[in-house]
């Protein structure tokens, strides 16, 4: 069996070829304004999510993979040789060990510039309440319910949302997936205006067979219109711990996060969700018709009850319902990641773009801005770098 944690060969040409190989056998199924649904009773979750089966036969390359503490400190110990080079500083210097530490301090400094506030362990009942199957939730460690776990077994899955909607900020949540056998089994965490032609950022977590990696596919929908998805593999195990995923939404870019990772970028200039405020949503359901190996994989019962866990319950957003809301909301510099002069929420610096290349070259096995056979033409965020 393949291990849930890897990465594709560090080779560039065997990174070239894994994720040309893999284009080619990513088959598309379009499902235009199909809601998700699930085979059980209770009521669905809003989220909307389109087909992107992968070929029966594709196995993700096994390699050892390092830890993520290991490959941040392989980005500073780079960025520093490199900075060491400047002026022909060399190690019989004197003055070489001061200039280090002043070289990693800046490089600190550099690598926090546009990264949200730490993120807070807020209880549940302080920003979520339950959306559907409310019985189908547990909530652990005292009354405030710091600790979610959504059950999905045969009769229903379950699902929670915020109790306010927001127009920008940074929203972040802590989650533990389904372990073992999770074929068929979404797990999900999505902002969502819910309404006809409604905006959307989606986090979708892909169940698979026991000891398979676990997909992510993130979509950006925009006046209804989405088809925008990109699919990653996680460099950890999800379901040994929890791990924190994020956006960051301002009106000059979406951030998405994995952990201190960005893992995407969608900035402004094209279809961009602007004027609609969003809630958050969450949920586990079935998805066995399409979430694994394209609907080959269906979901074991015998596994059920199926559990997924929920902590560190954040939001720091611009709450908006109303359209004198949705104004304030609009005005630049306003906010914390509206700023400029203190940090860059703006746009990514030079450290920031190589830690999103990290993940893009490593990582990534399915990108709609790559695909010719779905796009012969691609859309224009594509060809002008506005969706990274």
């Amino acid at each position: 069996m393949i291990p849930q944690t890897f990465v594709i060969p560090d080779d560039s040409d065997a990174t070239k070829s894994t994720v040309e190989e893999l284009e080619q056998v990513i088959l598309i199924e379009h499902l235009p304004d199909r809601k998700s649904h699930l085979d059980v009773t209770g009521i669905p979750p809003k989220i909307t999510t389109h087909r992107l089966s992968l070929d029966a036969k594709f196995r993700p390359v096994k390699q050892k993979r390092k830890s993520q503490s290991e490959v941040k400190h392989a980005v500073i110990e780079d960025d520093v040789t490199k900075l060491l080079k400047i002026g022909s500083i060399r190690e019989d210097n004197g003055y070489e060990g001061i200039f280090s530490w002043f070289v990693l301090i800046n490089l600190s400094i550099l690598g926090s510039c546009g990264a949200p506030r730490k993120a807070l362990d807020v209880p549940f009942w302080n920003n979520y309440e339950p959306s559907w199957s409310s019985h189908h939730i547990k909530y652990l460690n005292g009354v405030g319910g710091t600790t979610a776990e959504l059950l999905l077994d045969k009769s229903s899955g379950a699902g929670f949302q915020s109790k306010k909607s927001y127009l920008f900020g940074h929203f972040s949540m802590k989650m533990k997936l389904v372990g073992g056998d999770s074929a068929g089994v979404v797990s999900a965490f999505y902002l969502s205006s819910n309404n006809a032609e409604h905006d959307e950022i989606d986090f979708e977590f892909l169940g698979n067979r026991t000891g398979e990696p676990y997909i992510l596919q993130t979509n950006v929908f925009t006046g209804g219109k989405g088809d925008r998805e990109q699919r990653i593999y996680l460099w950890f195990d999800p379901t040994n711990d929890f791990h924190s995923y994020s956006v960051l939404w301002n009106t000059f870019q979406i951030v998405i996060f994995v952990d201190d990772e960005y893992s995407r970028i969608r900035k402004t200039g094209v279809e961009f969700p602007f004027n609609q405020p969003m809630k958050i949503y969450s949920s586990l359901w079935n998805a066995d018709d399409w979430a694994t190996r394209g609907g080959l994989e269906k979901t074991d019962w015998s596994k059920a009850p199926f559990t997924a866990s929920y902590t560190s319950f954040h939001i720091d957003g611009c709450e908006a319902v109303t359209p004198q809301e949705v104004q304030v909301c609009n005005t630049n510099g306003m906010k914390w990641w509206d700023q400029k002069t203190r940090g860059a929420f703006q746009e990514l610096d030079g450290p920031q773009h190589r830690r999103l290349q990290w993940v893009r070259q490593k990582y990534t096995i399915y990108n709609y801005c790559t695909d010719r056979k779905r796009y012969p033409t691609l859309p224009p965020e594509c060809t002008r770098d506005r969706d990274l």
